[in-house]
């Protein structure tokens, strides 16, 4: 949902001094991917009750707090109530759900130049994808749930074999007939 920016990219890039502004942007790119993946794509109220955040610049725990002190809206109060209620506003991924969805959107954009393209923004492992959001979380470009942690990025697959190892080089597809 909403998330005050207090920084630039390029300010979280010069901080972090590890991975270029692409490899940053990607990872948002890809948690668009998996929310919409693990949760569906948002019900109209939903982006409504998102908007009303941004505008606001409040976050989900602040709108919790409003709702649970009667300070909502009463158009809010009805969004809410048509989403199926507070409960389906957060649409948090885990680290790894966030991993496998950066792996399928990396084979998506640049198929077996995808490792290419990650170990140019240095990265090389899945621990760079949680390195990557928790800068960004520090940075209030995201936002993290309190069981949040870096461990939950360490290890989630092997990075060479879960990427290259999609494709099988050579092998033909059965139905397909050989000349």
């Amino acid at each position: 949902m909403a998330v005050r920016q207090t920084r630039s990219l390029q300010c979280v890039v010069k901080a972090v001094g590890r991975y270029p502004e692409e490899a940053y942007q990607f990872v948002r790119e890809a948690l668009d991917y998996a929310v919409e993946q693990v949760h569906g794509p948002p019900s109209p109220a939903v982006r409504r009750i998102g908007k009303y955040m941004a505008v606001h610049q409040i976050d989900l725990a602040e709108l919790y707090e409003q709702l649970d002190e009667g300070r909502v809206d009463p158009r809010v109060r009805a969004a809410i109530e048509a989403a199926g209620g507070v409960e389906k506003l957060n649409r948090h991924v885990s680290g790894q759900e966030l991993c496998w969805a950066v792996r399928d959107l990396a084979l998506e954009h640049w198929g077996l130049l995808a490792t290419q393209v990650l170990r140019n923004w240095n990265i090389t492992s899945t621990l760079d994808f949680g390195h990557i959001v928790f800068a960004l979380i520090q940075h209030d470009f995201m936002q993290r749930q309190p069981d949040d942690q870096l461990d939950d990025f360490d290890r989630v697959y092997d990075f060479e074999e879960a990427i290259t190892g999609s494709f099988r080089v050579g092998e033909q597809h059965p139905e397909t007939p050989s000349f």
